[in-house]
């Protein structure tokens, strides 16, 4: 059986931008659509998710990481830091469907936990759908414990319901 080759790439040109954007897409459109419906993911994608929304968030400081397996592209992870340097946001992590439960998650996480440690970073915290079971039972692997319910209106009618989790990590 051959070893696969986990890599993390920021993306930097328009075309690695355009692919991102594309991939989102792709991700969000299979898993989001029976938990969250079309209309709200379309509006999502729209406005969080496409290239110019991108791109505005590298420019906030988003780190974003293009996920590969092999050379081919699987998923992507964005993150960022908060209050003062001390916490990190997790704001995207999305593995394509038939990629999951492979090891690429762990590998992710790991990378990140990685990046915390070398910037002494103890808190990494994310917001996730209550209805997203699989993603949630992942973070409680990985040593996520919820905190809290969240519901943000995100506009034109949609919300957000989610639960907020976090990870303390030692240095």
């Amino acid at each position: 059986m051959s070893s696969s080759i986990i890599s993390f790439s920021e993306p930097s040109t328009a075309e690695e931008i355009k692919l991102l954007a594309g991939l989102a897409r792709e991700i969000w459109t299979a898993h989001y659509v029976p938990i969250i419906g079309l209309e709200q993911v379309d509006y999502m994608l729209d406005k969080f998710q496409n290239e110019v929304a991108i791109c505005q968030q590298l420019e906030q400081g988003y780190r974003y990481f293009m996920i590969y397996r092999n050379e081919k592209l699987v998923g992507y992870i964005a993150f960022i830091l908060q209050e003062n340097n001390s916490s990190l946001f997790l704001s995207k992590f999305y593995i394509k469907a038939n990629f999951q439960g492979s090891g690429i998650g762990r590998t992710a996480m790991e990378f990140i936990e990685q990046y915390c440690r070398s910037h002494v970073i103890h808190q990494l915290w994310l917001t996730v759908n209550k209805h997203n079971t699989g993603a949630i039972s992942f973070y409680n692997k990985v040593g996520f414990k919820t905190l809290n319910s969240l519901v943000q209106d995100i506009g034109s009618g949609f919300l957000m319901d989610d639960y907020k989790m976090e990870k303390y990590l030692t240095i």
